[in-house]
């Protein structure tokens, strides 16, 4: 065996210990009504960010698989709830990021290295006999002047008045409640023609398939009409976010973790031909980013148009661990996966 790779192999195992650790201590200060992020309601904090190569090897490199780099970032913050990513919107230059700690980040697109102000809001969702499972923020989808979250502990979704995030409705859709407590509503967009689809990470397992749900319309308006389909899985990988393009494709992002393999990401293009009830979204693979590329646990996903460019954003979970990192990662989509976007 490679020395890297016994390396590799232990610090893996070194992570996951950390990570069950910390998980006992976080989940202890979501239980407690008196303590963590949901007694606060907004604060500004200081982020901090650090350019990043996408290969440490070859810092000139720009070309990953369908991908083009542009820059990225490491980001920190002086809140120790910063972190924690799992799903975002970008547009206009803002940044709005959404943590499974259930805080709301905002912040502008970074374009040079130094510090920048954040705004964290925590949200509101408790109802009676809900508690830390109710804070689980995995997914988001931005129209106008609304949010809609999907939590992955409650398998909810919740619309939000922005920009104070006002709660307005909710909704447990019937397909979503069978969907693990810990594995569920991953993934939520919403498609120009106002239809939503919503993807389970569903477990870590060899299954081919994740489940997911198509909404007609909003998801929390009672009357709007839902139906199933699947989504075919990379192989060893679960999907973590998706977007639709402006093409009308669709892009996911797939995250792999392994004992012994290690972090890898997956992002794909899907056909929209097969999003439809009981239809199976297929793909084809744009990039992956694997060591000793630059990447971390990659959960979220934003795109943007930038001068006629497609332009895909990328951020990892930190689980707010020391050992892992929030990486900030832009891209320009390339040919031959290139598609119309206006501007």
């Amino acid at each position: 065996m490679k020395l890297a790779t016994f390396l590799n192999g232990l610090a893996v195992r070194f992570f996951r210990l950390l990570l069950g650790i910390a998980a006992i201590g976080l989940l202890a200060t979501f239980i407690a009504p008196e303590t963590g992020p949901h007694m606060a309601s907004v604060r500004v904090a200081t982020m901090f960010a650090e350019p990043v190569a996408i290969d440490p090897a070859d810092p000139a490199r720009r070309r990953i698989g369908g991908l083009i780099y542009r820059r990225g970032w490491v980001l920190t913050g002086d809140d120790p709830w910063f972190g924690g990513i799992s799903a975002m919107h970008v547009a206009d230059g803002a940044v709005l990021a959404i943590a499974d700690t259930g805080n709301a980040f905002r912040f502008r697109l970074p374009d040079r290295a130094g510090i920048a102000p954040v705004r964290i809001t925590s949200l509101q969702n408790h109802r009676a006999g809900q508690r830390w499972r109710s804070r689980d923020a995995e997914s988001v989808a931005v129209f106008g002047d609304k949010a809609w979250i999907g939590y992955e502990g409650t398998n909810q979704v919740w619309r939000y008045g922005l920009p104070r995030f006002r709660p307005e409705r909710w909704a447990a859709p019937p397909p979503m409640r069978r969907w693990g407590e810990n594995t569920g509503a991953e993934s939520l967009a919403r498609f120009a023609d106002g239809r939503f689809l919503a993807i389970a990470e569903d477990p870590s397992d060899d299954r081919p398939f994740s489940q997911a749900a198509l909404f007609s319309g909003d998801p929390t308006q009672p009357g709007t009409r839902v139906g199933t389909l699947r989504y075919r899985r990379v192989p060893g990988a679960r999907p973590t976010d998706t977007a639709q393009l402006p093409d009308g494709r669709l892009l996911i992002l797939n995250r792999h973790f392994g004992l012994l393999t290690g972090l890898w990401a997956s992002l794909v293009i899907a056909d929209p031909a097969g999003v439809r009830p009981g239809g199976t979204i297929e793909w084809r693979e744009v990039a992956r980013l694997a060591p000793p590329l630059t990447v971390d646990n990659m959960e979220a996903l934003s795109v943007g148009c930038d001068r006629g460019r497609t332009i895909v954003y990328l951020v990892s979970d930190n689980n707010l661990l020391p050992i892992q990192r929030t990486l900030f990662l832009e891209f320009e989509l390339a040919a031959p996966f290139a598609g119309r976007c206006p501007g």
